[in-house]
């Protein structure tokens, strides 16, 4: 992923958001490059949502200091709110309008010039690959083509920054991949930043040059993604035994971390790499014992995660 230098897109200093007692952002920071990927991880509850409304001005917080494009999020509201685009959780698309009548509606709303307006919503009809659905009641969309029309709308504006709050929530692995590309394309192609949040792990990690983990209100670590698994540690070996007494000969030799009688699979310590692996097989080949089977894990979102927070919602969404 590329590296860019330029002033930060979005930038947040010690920001506090509370509601009575209850402390939903304690002294959060935040410095996103212009034409990155930004990924904000939390499990719910996190502070997530509640971040994206502060700096997309829905919200105000109780103090700190909050900058987009260089703008003051309290004291410049309206500038704001021109650089910035935001896809919330649910799709913002009138269903009984069709995709061209709800992209005209937002060029209407951006008082674009009339005759941008139709050139506006024919360009991004065809980019996000809806020019065939494009004479049909969104309603009828696939929860894919909803979310890529609430995502080209939110472009009408020709925002710098878009917020996309869990933006492929619900979506199967298909749609959720062309969203994926989508992404990525306009970060690539047009500079424009992408603020995520979401819990899918491997999204993240898949689009994100930074990925900043939220836990009670507070950033317990933020880098990019190999980064931060490196810091989690090497990974580890699963090796399953058909007999229980070779499990037990192999327990006896290996540097075992858990085991599992049941099952009789032993996990050891081991980073994947073909010197490792080789000399692990070489300490069972010379032992006479055989592994039924052998599975290696290489850390992951999901490990940096649940390091992180101690929280077994790390694993609540997996990719399906």
């Amino acid at each position: 992923m590329t590296t860019h230098l330029h002033s930060p897109a979005v930038a947040a200093t010690a920001v506090h958001k509370s509601y009575g007692d209850h402390v939903v952002l304690d002294g959060v920071d935040l410095d996103v490059p212009s034409g990155t990927v930004f990924a904000l991880l939390g499990p719910n509850g996190a502070g997530k949502t509640t971040m994206v409304q502060l700096l997309s001005t829905l919200i105000r917080a109780d103090s700190g200091q909050m900058r987009i494009c260089g703008h003051d999020v309290d004291r410049e509201p309206d500038a704001v709110r021109a650089a910035i685009g935001v896809t919330g959780q649910f799709a913002a698309v009138d269903g009984f309008l069709t995709g061209e009548e709800n992209l005209m509606l937002m060029a209407d709303l951006n008082r674009l010039p009339r005759r941008e307006r139709w050139r506006c919503a024919v360009d991004l009809l065809e980019r996000f690959e809806l020019t065939d659905a494009a004479g049909m009641p969104a309603v009828t969309y696939s929860g894919g083509m909803r979310r890529r029309l609430d995502l080209a709308m939110t472009l009408v504006g020709k925002p710098r920054v878009v917020f996309l709050d869990e933006p492929t929530t619900g979506l199967d692995p298909r749609s959720r991949r062309t969203m994926w590309d989508v992404i990525r394309r306009l970060v690539t192609d047009e500079g424009v930043t992408m603020f995520l949040t979401t819990q899918y792990l491997e999204e993240a990690d898949r689009l994100a040059d930074r990925v900043a983990v939220l836990h009670r209100g507070r950033l317990v670590a933020e880098g990019p993604p190999e980064e931060l698994k490196r810091q989690v540690g090497d990974g580890h070996v699963t090796l399953r035994f058909a007999d229980p007494d070779e499990y037990d000969a192999a327990a006896r030799i290996l540097d075992v971390i858990s085991r599992d009688e049941s099952a009789l699979t032993l996990k050891v310590p081991g980073r994947g790499d073909v010197g490792s692996l080789r000399r692990l097989l070489d300490r069972l080949d010379h032992a006479a014992l055989t592994v039924d089977e052998l599975r290696i894990h290489t850390p992951d979102l999901d490990d940096v995660f649940f390091v992180l927070t101690g929280d077994p919602t790390a694993r609540q969404e997996p990719i399906r």
